[in-house]
């Protein structure tokens, strides 16, 4: 007796206005066991919306033949000309395209709503749907694919879920997440997404890149080398940032973490160096503020303000380092230089460990998801110097991270630490002794070090950290001595003197002239007779007297970066006559 093969069969259904005839349900058997070599039992069901088009869904494809459908089609092959090519005509190129274009019946691949709430969508189908990848939402919510489990997938939305509704349609895209970029983003302040939040209207874009991509490789880097300023005298002679580098600010609450990042994008203006500042998690009105003190000093046209706030959804926070890093990608990549401040990863870590938690990701330690570390990892990673066969362009990134009491230790800042080129710590104790900034010296490094600086800063600065280092221990040992010999007397002296000469008020960078003839003077003990109190104002008009009677010296330190040793033997002879006269 002779087995028959058991036929495979598939079920459909026919959202339509009007019934099928037995014609057309005879056609739409047939398209469909060709596609897919199986019997299809198709259902008719009335949607008198779809109007003369309908929709033939079998399993997880769909076929849409509606006018929706049809536009959406429409859509992408506009979005899909190539309009690069700035010696075609773009209008006549548009029509062409228009004309020879016809709707295809093709099958968009869709899931279904299972659930949806606090910025995530559990969706089922979607079976050949890769992670990272965008979908959209039949109400035009996009989000992307952070989770993928048998049989459902957790998706992130990019807006408001109040708008998705269980059981509806989520379509595939084909692309993965990413922004518009170009050189019409500078001076707008934007959204996550690209969009602009300035009120002055939309920004053309020249290009599009993923928010995820892989970090430069050895080959296409070259050696930190060149300084990346930040023009306050305590880093830049002590923890000089280079180009391409990582460096770490790391402290408790309000000791002025963000001060020193807007103080470095002050001090690059005229250098060419797009800066871009990513606010994770902040208050609008502290935005706001900054944006306002940035275009009162000049620096918005050089600056490019990402703003996840805090009244933004987790996964809008999550994306936002990541489209920041992009448009910084787009620049480095042409050979421009830039630098990149992440305010605050913090935040940032907060965010995603809300968002695992809800895809149900199992905690680690402090609840936070085990990939935590690849998070920080694959987004400081692509800040770089290239090579010059890669265009020689540069991202320097300044990552801000929050501490509680002091802990450096906790999970999220040894994280951080170990991925980066050094760290810049505040202390809470200097900051409100009047130190700032309240660098601590002792715990603070930069891994490129007198790489990154320039010969007359690597001169200048001398002997200044272990001086300090020995002014720290000395004044620990002796604060409740109260018979001091001369030579200690006169070693804290020095060391108070040099401490007040580090403070520096915020918004005021400090030219490379300005810091090499300050630490030149400092470091020849010419502020030794200074009363402390009156060391930065001392220093203020010596440096205004520089400018007016040696203008060369000046000039020619900002413009080689180096200082001959005739040159530093008449600073330090001007600068104690100067200051013998003033005292």
């Amino acid at each position: 007796m002779r087995m028959t093969e058991e036929v495979k069969r598939c079920k459909a259904q026919l959202y339509a206005a009007k019934a099928p005839t037995d014609k057309q349900m005879e056609r739409f058997r047939a398209f469909l066991s060709q596609k897919n070599g199986a019997q299809a039992e198709i259902e008719w069901i009335e949607d008198s919306s779809l109007g003369n088009g309908f929709k033939l869904c079998c399993e997880s494809e769909i076929y849409d033949w509606t006018t929706e459908g049809r536009l959406r089609q429409f859509k992408e092959m506009l979005e899909g000309i190539n309009l690069d090519n700035e010696s075609e005509d773009v209008i006549s190129l548009v029509r062409e395209n228009v004309k020879s274009w016809k709707p295809k019946v093709r099958a968009d691949e869709t899931g279904r709503v299972i659930s949806v709430g606090d910025g995530i969508a559990i969706v089922s189908g979607l079976d050949r749907a890769t992670y990272g990848e965008i979908v959209a939402f039949e109400c035009g919510v996009k989000g992307m694919i952070q989770d993928l489990k048998p049989g459902e997938t957790g998706v992130i939305l990019f807006g408001d879920d109040n708008d998705i509704q269980e059981d509806s349609l989520v379509y595939r895209t084909g692309k993965t997440a990413g922004i518009p970029v170009g050189d019409a983003f500078v001076g707008r302040v934007i959204n996550a997404l690209g969009e602009p939040l300035d009120g002055k209207g939309d920004i053309p874009a020249d290009g599009y890149r993923a928010v995820e991509s892989p970090a430069p490789g050895i080959i296409d880097r070259q050696p930190v080398d060149k300084p990346m300023e930040t023009g306050l005298l305590t880093i830049d002679s002590m923890f000089p940032i280079g180009r391409g580098q990582r460096e770490l600010i790391i402290g408790d609450r309000q000791t002025g973490k963000t001060a020193i990042a807007v103080d470095t994008i002050l001090n690059q203006k005229n250098k060419n160096v797009i800066c871009i500042y990513v606010a994770i998690g902040q208050k609008a009105s502290s935005v706001a503020h900054l944006v306002q003190n940035l275009t009162k000093k000049g620096a918005m046209e050089y600056t490019i303000i990402v703003n996840a706030s805090a009244g933004d959804t987790a996964p809008v926070q999550f994306i936002a380092p990541y489209a920041g890093t992009a448009l910084g990608e787009y620049f480095m990549n042409s050979g421009r230089d830039v630098l990149i401040i992440y305010d605050d990863l913090s935040k940032h870590a907060i965010a995603y460990r809300a968002l695992s938690l809800l895809l149900e990701r199992s905690p680690g330690r402090e609840a936070y998801p085990g990939d935590v570390f690849y998070l920080h990892s694959r987004l400081l990673e692509r800040s770089a110097h290239l090579t010059d066969e890669k265009g020689g362009g540069s991202m320097t990134a300044l990552p801000i991270v929050e501490t509680q009491a002091g802990d450096v230790s906790a999970y999220i800042p040894t994280n951080i630490i170990s991925i980066t080129d050094g760290q810049i710590f505040l202390e809470s104790n200097l900051f409100f002794a009047g130190q700032r900034p309240a660098v601590n010296v002792g715990l603070s490094v930069s891994r490129v070090g007198g790489a990154a600086q320039t010969k007359a800063m690597k001169k200048a600065t001398g002997s200044l950290r272990l001086d300090l280092a020995q002014y720290r221990e000395m004044e620990v040992f002796t604060q409740f001595s109260s018979d001091l010999d001369e030579v200690t007397k006169n070693q804290l002296y020095y060391g108070q003197g040099l401490m007040r000469l580090l403070r520096q008020p915020q918004n005021s960078p400090m030219s490379q002239h300005e810091m090499v003839i300050t630490l030149i003077s400092a470091l020849n003990h010419n502020m030794q007779e200074v009363p402390t109190d009156k060391v930065n104002e001392i220093n203020r008009i010596m440096l205004e007297y520089f400018e007016d009677m040696y203008p060369e010296i000046c000039s020619s330190i900002d413009a080689t970066g180096a200082v001959s040793d005739e040159q530093i033997e008449t600073i330090r002879e001007s600068a104690k006559d100067f200051i013998m006269s003033q005292v």
